[in-house]
């Protein structure tokens, strides 16, 4: 099958090349043969291989020839032979002359044949001797393509040699198109005798998967295809490399539709079926796959026995795949092809015919293929009650997705005109169509389209004073990112007159919850115990409990009690499971899994909770939207306790449900944090430039400042310092959040940007914003005072760098300030500003030309922090500085899943990341836990004590499952697998 074979790469075929060449050349010995029969459909890319393969057994230093056969049978003996021979003398080196001899002497050995009754014998002893001088002792293999075709000398000449007959050591590489071995072909009881010899071997070769197919796709395009691109691709070709590469082409090129080429192929393929298979095929493109057999059977109108026949021909030709549910098309082309084979008569009685056989099967769900099958039927009418029906049933599976796609569809049958055989529509109210299409549409993480089919409920107008709809599209607002206007909609109806009681606490209660999300606690807890006050007037409130409940315990552990609130949390999530719907079971664990990881600080929990609550909400439906902002909880979490590695895994598993709105900005935050870091700068910016560009209609401070501080960050290793700064300074002044631990990291970022333009007078320090920052700071810290204690710890950890930055731009650098620092991070158990802070201490007392020693201890300690996290730019700066003070590195190998530093982080840190200094040389390692954290060094105490994990969580106040995780973590870190070893390691380090 024709393609452009040069251009496109050999993509998803490893570890068949090395089967191959173990098969053909590595396993096999002196005077031994060898076969393996590639089998599989037409472009599933037999030709590449066998290419492929005979360069690298070519390069191995065996004899290759290689032929093709002709589809004329019989007519041209020996054809595929002559023609390998013919090839491989007019590749043949002019120093050759031996084996060109031997070459054209056995064509004139087969020129010369006479064709007598006697002579097939001699024949074929004569090529054996002259495969064999041509040999000349080394390895022969005979790569024949199209073998379907092949003419019977040829196959005669094959079980001769691979007989062993011919006394030399020969293998045959062959390919056979599957499709074609049908009824009495020939070749059929050939490759039967033939696999009787344990030297040979038939290799099935089966389409690529989804990720070769997107390699594939890619290659070709020039560039990674789009999520909704790549799972067209892979739906028409099934991965079929010759149709992919063809798909390909054609969005490369800008063509739409279907190509020529594809599309007589596969008519080709079809027409040769007898008359039954070809209605087979045409009726399984027509229906919903899988196509059961029963349904199948009444829709053909055919006879048990003949059904089974015409079933058996369209497998056998490699257009239907057969599975215990059903048949389904082995290339969803096959239909768009089929699709306009048909009159439009004949697709719509095939249609009906399917619709009439699921009405009468009892006792089954079939109203999605009902909907289907009347609406292409030309039959809405009959179309929409069924596709209401399964709208309804994919909503109480909370198939959201699914529920909006059939209400879509009910929108639209219901505006089609009806014919009069079809009958008059049922009587349905529109507007409940568009409520319910709106409302799945939200839930299913279509945000803006929600928004738009709640205008078109209100005829595009300014709302008319409806509470609930009010309500709705203030929802719908805040999920698309677009706070100020859905604030606005939630104070509008707590003012109005005319609303109910359950209209004002459901009100008040997404209220709490959208200031919660913007940072303002205070409102937020006022609003939450408002929500309360009404909901106890109101039966039948719970969502409206849950949703207060968690802003109020959430306010609560922030500003006041972080026990009581915490349990409040707690509480709110248990009521929610016991009665709530699943957006109620989904907020509370989002706000339980936030409090965990932010203000409380409980970092191993909140991973915990925030991953064990991902699974639920995924099976409530709700995976594009509240699983996809836990899972970016849990990235957030993994990233501050230093397990970079493993964020890296559960965002990638997040950014599969492709979210939109705040749930994307959420997961893309996450992701840009954990790029930072490793210093990779073309990812930072991009997620960075989608990030502004979503909230360019306006963003809450949970979304602006951190996109801010990631902004100053970046910029920060870039050595643009002014960039930075601009950054800090918006956040600055467009912040109103109560959060004193953003602030704080926001404040510390631009002070540290200052520091650095300072250090390396590259930028002019600006002493208008210095001045704001301190100002900032000394909110900060009074604003601290007041707050929960965790919440006050979080915040001294970032005064503390704020106050250590100052002394860098005062001049002094004082080291005892980054040791208070580097101090306050260790109890928190975040590595990364901890060892930050080392660097900036030892970079200190190096200025101060004292404590030498202390500061290449804390450079060493420091570089082994930033080493295991993969975290490029510090590494990049602790090497530096050790370069110029000419401490001695030690080097350790990262451990084992950790993702190494990148090397495309063009322009971060002061040298190339890669590169270390030639003074930065490896020594034996001083303290081997000085990966560990100080919570993982307490496990790793109790584990050397010979304590369970049980009997740790107890004396750690910590659950046994959360111990779990520290134990895997120690044993990555130490790279031991079994807590004897880890035992050992911590006593050695303790001396004893």
């Amino acid at each position: 099958m024709a393609s452009d074979v040069d251009s496109a790469p050999l993509v998803g075929r490893a570890d068949q090349l090395a089967a191959l060449r173990a098969a053909l050349h590595d396993d096999i010995g002196p005077g031994q043969t060898a076969a393996v029969f590639v089998t599989g459909e037409s472009g599933v890319g037999k030709t590449r291989l066998l290419t492929e393969a005979a360069a690298r057994l070519r390069d191995a230093g065996a004899v290759v020839l290689t032929g093709s056969c002709l589809d004329i049978g019989d007519a041209s003996p020996l054809h595929p032979v002559l023609q390998a021979l013919r090839r491989f003398d007019a590749d043949l080196a002019a120093g050759q002359a031996r084996t060109s001899s031997a070459v054209r002497g056995l064509l004139r050995t087969f020129a010369e044949e006479s064709g007598g009754a006697d002579s097939a014998g001699a024949l074929l002893e004569r090529v054996s001797a002259g495969l064999s001088l041509i040999a000349e002792g080394r390895p022969l293999v005979l790569v024949l393509d199209d073998l379907q075709w092949v003419d019977r000398t040829t196959r005669q000449l094959l079980l001769y040699l691979l007989a062993g007959l011919g006394g030399l050591q020969l293998s045959v590489l062959a390919a056979v198109r599957a499709e074609s071995l049908q009824g009495a072909h020939p070749l059929r009881r050939v490759l039967t005798e033939l696999r009787r010899l344990r030297s040979v071997r038939v290799l099935d070769l089966a389409p690529l998967d989804r990720a070769d197919t997107d390699r594939l796709a890619g290659e070709i395009v020039g560039t990674p295809l789009a999520p909704e691109a790549a799972d067209q691709v892979w739906q028409r070709s099934g991965g079929n490399p010759f149709v992919v590469e063809e798909l390909a082409r054609d969005l490369r090129d800008g063509h739409d539709g279907l190509s020529d080429t594809l599309r007589e192929i596969f008519l080709s393929r079809v027409d040769v079926l007898p008359r039954q298979a070809h209605a087979a095929v045409h009726a399984v493109a027509a229906g919903v796959e899988p196509v059961e057999h029963w349904l199948l059977a009444e829709v053909l109108g055919l006879p048990e026995p003949e059904l089974i026949g015409a079933l058996r021909e369209a497998v056998a030709h490699r257009l239907l795949v057969g599975a215990d549910d059903g048949y389904r098309l082995r290339h969803r082309l096959v239909a768009e092809v089929l699709a306009h084979e048909l009159l439009p008569a004949e697709r719509a009685g095939l249609h009906r015919r399917y619709a009439e056989a699921l009405t009468q099967a009892p006792a089954e769900l079939h109203q999605a293929r009902l909907a289907h099958h009347w609406r292409l039927a030309g039959e809405p009418g009959r179309a929409l009650p069924a596709a209401m029906a399964a709208a309804r049933e994919a909503q109480r599976l909370h198939g959201f997705a699914e529920a909006h796609r059939h209400w879509s569809a009910a929108l639209q049958l219901a505006a089609t005109p009806t014919s009069g055989r079809s009958g008059a529509p049922p009587e349905v109210d529109r507007a409940v169509l568009l409520e319910q299409a709106a409302e799945t549409a939200h839930q299913s993480g279509e945000h803006a389209r929600a928004l738009s089919l709640l205008a078109e409920l209100t005829g595009g107008e300014p709302l008319a004073p409806s509470c609930g709809l009010r309500i709705r599209r203030a929802r719908y607002l805040a999920a698309a990112g677009r706070s100020a206007p859905a604030e606005a909609e939630y104070r509008g109806v707590l003012e109005s007159v005319d609303c109910t009681a359950r209209d004002r606490a459901a009100a008040a209660a997404r209220l709490a919850e959208l200031l919660l999300h913007l940072g303002r606690y205070a409102d937020a807890g006022q609003r939450a115990r408002e929500a309360l006050e009404l909901a106890a007037t109101v039966d039948g409130s719970t969502t409206e409990v849950v949703l207060a409940s968690s802003a109020l315990g959430f306010s609560e552990a922030f500003l006041e009690d972080p026990d009581a609130g915490l349990a409040v949390v707690r509480r709110a999530l248990e009521t929610a499971e016991r009665s709530g719907g699943p957006e109620d079971v989904a907020c509370a664990y989002l706000h339980l899994a936030e409090l965990l990881t932010g203000p409380l600080n409980i970092l191993e929990e909140g991973v915990v909770v925030a991953r064990r609550g991902a699974e639920r909400v995924a099976e409530l439906g709700l995976g594009r939207t509240y699983e996809t902002r836990l899972l970016a909880i849990a990235t957030n979490g993994l990233f501050r306790v230093g397990q970079w590695a493993e964020a890296e895994k559960v965002v990638a598993a997040a950014l599969r449900h492709r979210p939109s709105g705040a749930d994307a900005v959420e997961l893309l935050l996450a992701r840009c944090r954990l790029s930072v870091g490793y210093g990779d700068v073309e990812a930072s910016d991009r997620d960075l430039e989608a990030v502004a560009t979503m909230l360019a209609g306006g963003g809450a401070p949970r979304h602006v400042l951190p996109m801010l501080i990631l902004r100053a960050g970046l910029a920060m290793w870039q050595g643009r310092h002014d960039v930075a700064r601009q950054a800090v300074q918006r956040g600055l002044t467009e912040s109103r959040s109560d959060d004193v631990v953003l602030l704080g990291a926001l404040a510390w970022h631009g002070l540290r940007a200052e520091a650095e333009a300072h250090a390396s007078r590259t930028v002019a320090v600006d002493p208008t914003a210095v001045r704001r920052l301190r100002d900032a700071v000394d909110r900060v810290a009074a604003k601290s005072v007041t707050a929960a204690g965790p919440v006050r710890l979080n915040a001294d950890g970032f005064l503390a760098l704020c106050t250590a930055e100052l002394t860098r731009l005062d001049g002094r650098g004082d080291p005892d300030a980054w040791a208070r620092s580097a101090a306050e991070w260790d109890k928190r158990h975040h590595p990364y500003p901890a060892a930050y802070s080392r660097l900036r201490q030892a970079e200190a007392l190096l200025a101060r030309r004292s404590r030498s020693s202390t500061a290449s201890k804390l450079l060493r300690q420091a570089h082994e922090m930033a080493l295991s996290l993969g975290a490029v730019p510090l590494t990049s700066e602790i090497r530096t500085l050790a370069g110029r003070a000419r401490v001695e590195l030690t080097e350790r190998a990262q451990p084992t899943g950790r993702r190494p530093g990148r090397t495309r982080s063009t322009g971060v840190g002061r040298q190339s990341a890669g590169a270390a200094p030639a003074t930065a040389t490896v020594e034996p390692v001083a303290d081997e836990l000085i990966t560990l954290t100080a919570r993982e060094r307490e496990v790793l105490t109790a584990v050397a004590e010979g304590l369970t994990n049980r009997e740790i969580g107890q004396r750690l106040f910590i659950s046994e499952r959360t111990i779990g995780v520290h134990v895997s973590h120690i044993f990555d870190k130490l790279q031991v697998r079994t807590r004897v070893q880890a035992s050992a390691i911590h006593l050695r380090n303790r001396g004893e």
